[in-house]
């Protein structure tokens, strides 16, 4: 079986699909060779199976935890992505993932007091640092808060039962859950709340909320993970690109090159060695944060203007490109 793209060397096979919630299912893969990757990253997903059509998934399973390299996935009706891996993908096929990708992870955070905060899908990374961390700190004091729209929507539903978490549900609430949305009020009662590390993932309407609200109580260690869906499957999270001589827009995960950016949205780019070296994806940003690793083709006056090698320009903010 050819590997359908470069950005997407690894083949897994689908051991089993075990269905989370009415329109979640969790894929559980099989990798023939060790695949690295730490508890809350990503990976790309070659779609199809085909070079040109790329979706980013959080590996929602735990290193060294999990019996099964695991993809979590919540079908959109216009979700080319999620379509594919929730309807046509089947147990023995086999599907290509990226390197693990992503910085929203909780090996390399300081304390043992740690707060996580999630709503929907946004769990994902969450339940995957979750079980790291009770490997890993077991004396750590993790307290756990999970948003959903109902009761049928708990993701990881079963395996709740082994963590202290508090669920709230907006609609339908029953034993067990707090009805509602999240609140100051309920934050101000987790203890120790300045003294703890806090990560949330979820919508990005949401995670612009808990930012605002635990930084004004005094939290100082806070991360959220700027989680990728693309713009064809509806989304308003991730890093926003706007290209001007397109007129349109797309989205990046935080974490991923331009060029897998540009590739993954079908914008048109010229590439050919993809390190930096031969120049043929120079492109124009005109606003925007991002780093690079390389300029090795370009002159000091196109660096001033703004010009980068798509290839080694990381995005770190909204950007508009010429």
């Amino acid at each position: 079986m050819t590997m359908p793209t470069s950005q997407c060397p690894w083949r897994m096979q689908v051991h089993h699909i075990h269905q989370e919630t009415p329109d979640v299912w969790t894929l559980s893969l099989l990798c023939h060779d060790y695949y690295p990757y730490r508890a809350g990253q990503y990976a790309l997903v070659s779609i199809g199976n085909a070079a040109d059509t790329l979706r980013a998934y959080t590996l929602s399973s735990t290193p060294g935890v999990s019996e099964y390299i695991t993809l979590t996935v919540r079908r959109l009706d216009d979700g080319v992505g999620s379509q594919w891996l929730t309807r046509e993908v089947k147990r023995g096929d086999y599907i290509w993932l990226s390197d693990a990708q992503g910085e929203f992870t909780c090996d390399d955070k300081p304390g043992d007091r740690v707060l996580l905060l999630a709503a929907g899908c946004g769990v994902t990374p969450i339940m995957s640092m979750r079980r790291w961390l009770a490997k890993h700190r077991p004396q750590a004091d993790v307290q756990t808060i999970f948003s959903v729209r109902s009761p049928q929507d708990v993701i990881f539903a079963d395996e709740w039962r082994d963590y202290p978490v508090t669920l709230l549900a907006e609609h339908d609430a029953t034993l067990g859950f707090i009805p509602g949305r999240l609140t100051a009020e309920l934050l101000q009662r987790v203890p120790d709340l300045a003294s703890r590390t806090v990560m949330t993932c979820g919508p990005a309407p949401y995670m612009a909320w808990v930012e605002s609200t635990v930084k004004s109580l005094g939290v100082t260690r806070f991360y959220k993970e700027q989680f990728f869906v693309p713009v064809a499957e509806a989304a308003s999270s991730g890093l926003k690109i706007s290209a001007l001589q397109l007129a349109r827009e797309f989205y990046a995960p935080v974490g991923t090159t331009l060029l897998e950016a540009m590739e993954s949205n079908k914008v048109p780019v010229n590439v050919a060695c993809r390190a930096g070296v031969c120049g043929c994806c120079k492109t124009k940003v005109v606003s925007g944060e991002y780093s690079v690793t390389s300029t090795m083709t370009l002159t000091d006056a196109e660096v001033a203007e703004g010009y980068v090698l798509a290839c080694s320009c990381q995005p770190q903010s909204d950007l508009v490109l010429a």
